[in-house]
């Protein structure tokens, strides 16, 4: 079936080309200029509509960012729909994605399957972690759903850390889409702030239970001056056993990501990328003396992209209390 799929996909996407080109145009306005206007993150959007794709196309059940992704006042699935239209024929002919969306393994995932390789391992720590743990904690939420999927169901007391403006605008979409959340805390933060937690203790958290911290999709956006302070400002405001489960990039991700369409999409909503890695050479090397370097021991940890010629773009990694 394979090989039907893609003799009728190719024509079928030739046909359909201009089509996608709106989808695209209009996902990428809402997204950008949308994003602009509204003073919310355009990359944030990018995440919700790449866990939406793994979603609708089998790779990876998430009813909850399937639903939040729809009520965005930045986002159009209409859009997506659009734009991905020969891709899921495609897939309902053959039974799995034939092209896009993909979920390779490991060291052969490129930067087009990020967001489908980074969620497997996240969701895979998570659940190792959260079932030791009696506290959640995700910094810089942004739009992420895991506080309203499965994590519902382990009585876990969870917090949600993030800038006023986006936190306020996710919060009205959470509403709109009917998602549970009366068991998550709200609270307002600012990383760059070295007082954030404060806000945090000012919270039901308690330092002395054990907890997860969830840092998914962040540290490329922060100072190497902040990421260092908010693991210094966590280690002395958990308890021992907790643990960080963090994301952390390659410098070819960052300088790749500066060049191009990219770095165009990233200023015109005024984001910019700044810490990471050099995973050119040895990264678990270069991983293990970050993570000792701040205190912590390193767990479970898994790179991405590592058969490259210039290393892994990526890790996904537990810092252990």
């Amino acid at each position: 079936m394979t090989l039907i799929a893609w003799l009728i996909y190719i024509p079928l996407q030739f046909m359909w080309i201009a089509f996608s080109v709106i989808g695209v145009l209009w996902v990428a306005h809402k997204q950008i200029v949308r994003s602009k206007a509204l003073g919310l993150s355009q990359t944030a959007v990018e995440i919700i509509n790449g866990r939406w794709t793994g979603h609708v196309f089998g790779l990876r059940k998430d009813p909850a960012s399937a639903k939040l992704a729809g009520k965005l006042p930045n986002n159009s699935l209409t859009g997506l729909r659009i734009a991905l239209f020969p891709l899921w024929i495609a897939k309902q002919i053959a039974g799995a994605p034939i092209l896009y969306p993909q979920l390779p393994e490991d060291e052969k995932s490129g930067i087009a399957n990020m967001v489908f390789s980074r969620s497997r391992r996240f969701d895979g720590l998570l659940e190792e972690y959260v079932a030791r743990s009696e506290q959640l904690v995700v910094l810089g939420a942004g739009l992420d759903t895991r506080a309203y999927g499965p994590l519902v169901t382990k009585n876990l007391k969870v917090f949600e850390l993030d800038m006023p403006t986006p936190q306020r605008a996710k919060r009205k979409a959470v509403k709109r889409a009917r998602l549970d959340a009366a068991h998550v805390h709200y609270v307002e933060a600012d990383f760059a702030d070295p007082n954030w937690i404060n806000a945090l203790s000012a919270s039901p958290y308690d330092p002395q239970k054990k907890t997860v911290f969830l840092w998914e999709g962040v540290t490329l956006y922060l100072s190497e001056a902040d990421v260092l302070k908010t693991l210094e400002t966590i280690k002395g405001n958990a308890a021992a056993g907790s643990a960080v489960i963090l994301d952390v990039y390659g410098n070819r991700m960052l300088d790749m990501a500066r060049k191009g369409v990219f770095a165009k999409t990233l200023d015109a909503t005024g984001e910019a990328l700044n810490f990471g890695l050099d995973f050119s050479s040895d990264p678990e090397s270069v991983l293990s003396a970050f993570v000792t370097s701040q205190g912590f021991d390193l767990g479970p940890y898994y790179f991405l992209g590592s058969s490259h010629k210039k290393g892994p773009y990526m890790v996904v990694a537990t810092l252990e209390i």
